[in-house]
């Protein structure tokens, strides 16, 4: 199982759990996981089509999955997959 860290805004979605383990192969399978346990997690960050919310960073191992296989990214066990939110203002 990965282990997923949760960034402090989505915490209430996921019972107030700072990380959480989860199945998958891939990235997407691993946030799919945690989608169907956590169904407002997966709301928050997957837009209507399935793909990631433009404010939403992936890490697998502190590699920026979109420099990988995006949400096709492998997942073994034991990996650490970091959620980001993008922070603007000024």
């Amino acid at each position: 199982m990965a282990v997923v860290t949760i960034p402090t805004p989505l915490r209430p979605h996921t019972d107030g759990l700072s990380q959480v383990e989860a199945q998958g192969a891939t990235v997407a399978e691993v946030l799919s996981d945690l989608g169907t346990r956590y169904p407002e997690f997966q709301k928050r960050i997957f837009d209507a089509n399935g793909a990631l919310q433009q404010y939403v960073n992936v890490y697998v191992n502190s590699e920026d999955i979109r420099y990988l296989d995006d949400l096709a990214s492998p997942v073994v066990d034991k990996d650490v997959v970091d959620i980001i939110p993008a922070v603007a203002g000024g």
